[in-house]
């Protein structure tokens, strides 16, 4: 992007601390561009090692990463509630109000814990929550996953990993099981290694008492009924679903802008429809593509990129979308997935991913050493 950036009154406010928000975030601190990033944590979640952390002691504190100490006093705690597009300022649920020039929207999506954790929290309490949940996962003798979505299909396959003995049950609403923009044999592996590590699989029904039931906490022979009359006896369930685009910090402000599911159109250079200085990033942009750490990060380029370009007369870079390129981890011994489009090798995933989870990249962007 070349060098320094410096234009009176330019302050780029970045909503979200995710992948594609730290991201962002690092490219405008290495322009030395003014900016305020905004987060309702304190720390960075490193969400792709989520289900991990789930379920192996002591390894949570790896996953959460402090803002302050990267991005100092221009990190912001707090919650955004709503974006004054004539004013050009975000309001946090405080009352605070911060000016900008330019804005990136970064808000994500939001689901079940444990593979989001979108709440106001410390460091200190994030970690707790997971190392609680541990002792829930090490407590119960059956485990039952719901959702055979990439999340729940991890999720599963993390648990079996680290508990050979316990009984893993994974039940989906759909036959294909992950993502359906993979290719259709690496779903079919994915299926595989499942079944290798003695997952029971019960697909093509439906949770049919999911009300009823208490998520996330362990109490002996629940039970689990299905669509099709089927019951399971279970120690533990685990909600792998209903993952929504977090709108919240912009529904009320930009309603002709988004989506039926809540994400923003954008246009090929990632700019909102109808502005030219506020930009969406992740997957809170309403692109034609999985919803992967990968791909924020390639938004958030395209979005920097584009704020200095409109800033120096320069034409817009185009964010084209490419051929799937989606890596699941299987525990830390086995994975699946694809690169632009091709097929890989299972041990080439778990060596690339399912080994650390891609940790090392967070904590090296945010330039902070593991603990």
């Amino acid at each position: 992007m070349g060098g320094h950036v410096s234009v009176e009154g330019v302050h780029v406010v970045v909503v979200g601390g995710g992948f594609g928000g730290i991201a962002a975030a690092q490219q405008l601190k290495s322009q030395q561009i003014s900016f305020t990033l905004i987060d309702m944590r304190d720390a960075f979640h490193h969400n792709v090692a989520a289900l991990r952390a789930s379920v192996k002691t002591g390894f949570a504190r790896k996953t959460f990463i402090p803002y302050r100490e990267t991005f100092g006093s221009s990190f912001v705690q707090g919650r955004v509630q709503q974006v004054d597009t004539d004013r050009q300022v975000v309001k946090l649920e405080t009352g605070e109000e911060i000016h900008y020039s330019h804005l990136i929207l970064c808000t994500g999506t939001d689901g079940p814990f444990p593979g989001k954790f979108n709440a106001v929290a410390s460091y200190q309490d994030a970690v707790q929550k997971y190392q609680d949940f541990v002792q829930q996962i090490q407590a119960a003798k059956s485990v039952l996953v719901v959702g055979g979505g990439s999340t729940g299909v991890e999720m599963a396959a993390e648990i079996k990993t680290e508990h050979p003995t316990k009984k893993v049950v994974l039940i989906h609403s759909r036959i294909g099981l992950a993502d359906p923009q993979l290719l259709s044999s690496v779903r079919q592996q994915a299926k595989e290694v499942l079944l290798e590590k003695g997952v029971e699989l019960i697909l093509g029904q439906k949770v049919s008492n999911m009300a009823e039931l208490q998520l996330n906490v362990t109490k002996s022979n629940m039970l689990v009924t299905t669509d099709q009359g089927a019951t399971i006896s279970t120690d533990l369930v685990i909600s792998c679903t209903g993952l929504k685009v977090n709108s919240a910090a912009y529904a009320s402000s930009l309603p002709g802008c988004q989506a039926e599911n809540g994400a923003l159109q954008v246009n090929h250079h990632l700019q909102v429809q109808g502005f030219s200085n506020i930009y969406a990033v992740g997957d809170c942009a309403n692109v034609n593509e999985p919803k992967t750490a990968y791909h924020a990060g390639l938004h958030a380029a395209v979005a920097v990129s584009n704020i200095i370009n409109s800033l120096t007369g320069k034409a817009l870079t185009s964010y084209h979308t490419g051929n799937v390129t989606m890596l699941l981890a299987m525990g830390h011994d086995d994975g699946v997935g694809q690169y632009n489009g091709l097929r890989l090798p299972r041990s080439l995933v778990a060596l690339a991913k399912s080994r650390d989870l891609l940790l090392w990249k967070s904590w090296r962007l945010m330039e902070q050493k593991s603990p």
